[in-house]
């Protein structure tokens, strides 16, 4: 038996596996460090355009008044605005429009637009026209396409996100009538977690996620398909209960995240780690939005009506959430075809892109309170 014990053909294999397990153990050591002393959280970047964001919050604010002649100039302005980008960018100007005809608030229809306008402020020609349109009539010349004027949406990535989150609609509706979160912003903040996960060039995409055009569930750093950190869910939980708290939504909310088991913490990422059922991931990401929206409120600066300052902090989490008067629109950066944009502004552009609308509206309220003691 020495014998063997000594040969080199006992000898290497056996290092080897004394190695392979050494080094296994130590990446999972240091990754639940990692974890614990928070080393994986994003701090985030204010977006480029955060100025343009927030003049345009400040126009909304001193425009929009109850007078019937401002109200009829916007409603031309708003025809006249898809007039002009129609002949720069259909697609977008058709989505805009199907808005406006199931009678969306003009409000809306004119930040929709304005979103359009921030991405392209760098066309002259399509601002000049901005600048004079001063009839609806006009001939525009300029040679159009048939792709959207947010380039992210062009990729064949975003189709298949598309087609994958449709399947999730019944649990989206779901979510959005038991918390009073506008479904559209529940998707705004998937939109941001899934679209850097959706890139072509890697494995999962080419093996499952674009052939079977499903959603790609996270269960390392961040979990489930919206990419919800183990600590920040259980501040989610924490908060549903604690009325002392600035982030508390009420009685009736207290128990929609109770556990069943005796141990709460593998049932958590459990819950959200599910492949068949995405039903949680939508319910933290909601309550999530609900809480931070109350905090602000109660704090006396609304955000209700800005969903790309509640995804920055859907994206960057309850530290950075200190309510203040000019909120600045960041997060993440997300490349995207060697093109880097921020979580906030892709949020902030496919919620007034009107990109699936048909599936996930616009409601005359993003959030619900009727429901709050």
């Amino acid at each position: 038996m020495r014998k063997i014990f000594r040969s080199k053909w006992f000898k290497i294999p056996f290092y080897f596996f004394l190695v392979s397990f050494a080094l296994i153990g130590f990446f999972l050591t240091a990754s639940y460090a990692a974890i614990m002393l928070r080393l994986t959280d994003e701090g985030g970047s204010v977006d480029a355009n955060n100025r343009y964001f927030s003049g345009i919050n400040s126009q909304y604010n001193q425009s929009f008044k109850e007078d019937i002649s401002k109200v009829t100039f916007r409603h031309h302005d708003a025809l006249h605005r898809i007039l002009i980008l129609n002949s720069y960018y259909p697609k977008n100007a058709e989505y805009i429009l199907a808005a406006y005809k199931k009678g969306m608030d003009e409000h809306e229809i004119m930040r929709m637009i304005d979103a359009v306008d921030i991405e392209l402020k760098k066309d002259k020609r399509y601002m000049a026209d901005v600048k004079k349109h001063r009839s609806s009539r006009r001939n525009f010349k300029r040679q159009y396409t048939h792709k959207s004027a947010f380039e992210w949406m062009n990729i064949a990535e975003w189709g298949v996100f598309k087609e994958a989150v449709v399947k999730d609609r019944a649990l989206i509706d779901s979510v959005a009538s038991v918390t009073g979160v506008e479904g559209r912003l529940i998707v705004s903040c998937l939109v941001g977690e899934q679209i850097r996960l959706f890139n072509s060039n890697r494995e999962a995409y080419k093996q499952w996620i674009g052939p079977l055009k499903i959603l790609s569930v996270e269960s390392q750093f961040s979990f489930g398909v919206t990419g919800i950190k183990e600590h920040t869910a259980q501040n989610i939980e924490k908060y549903l209960r604690d009325p002392q708290s600035d982030y508390y939504l009420g009685k009736k909310y207290e128990s929609l995240l109770d556990f069943s088991s005796g141990d709460p913490a593998s049932e958590r990422i459990s819950r959200l780690t599910s492949f068949r059922n995405h039903f949680y991931s939508y319910m933290y990401a909601a309550l999530f939005l609900k809480q931070v929206k109350v905090q602000w409120e109660r704090a006396g600066f609304p955000i209700e009506n800005r969903p790309e300052i509640l995804a920055t902090l859907f994206n960057v989490g309850y530290i950075q959430s200190v309510p203040k008067k000019n909120p600045r629109v960041g997060g993440s950066t997300i490349r995207i075809k060697d093109k880097a944009y921020t979580f906030g502004a892709v949020a902030y552009q496919f919620y007034y892109s009107g990109e699936l609308l048909e599936v996930f509206p616009y409601e005359k309220k993003k959030f619900d309170w009727n429901e709050i003691n």
